[in-house]
């Protein structure tokens, strides 16, 4: 089982990525841009085989260390 995770800053959260992001896009011509947010894809490949464990493996595991819960929101999807 896969699980496909996505991470991304809180909204009212400052990102200067983002930010530096839009500018670049800027710079080489793409007008139109009205905000730029970055963000994080993590792909995790799990032995699981029970999906309700596995979602909780995956909940945990962004707790406790892949997202930060301060500032960050994280979403995710187990394919197989």
């Amino acid at each position: 089982m896969k699980a496909r995770i996505k991470i991304t800053l809180k909204n009212g959260v400052l990102d200067p990525q983002g930010k530096a992001i839009q500018n670049a896009l800027g710079s080489l011509g793409f007008t139109g841009i009205e905000e730029v947010r970055q963000g994080k894809y993590i792909e995790v490949d799990l032995a699981e085989s029970d999906e309700t464990a596995a979602r909780d493996t995956v909940d945990r595991m962004c707790k406790n260390l892949l997202a930060n819960m301060v500032i960050e929101n994280y979403a995710f999807e187990l394919v197989t």
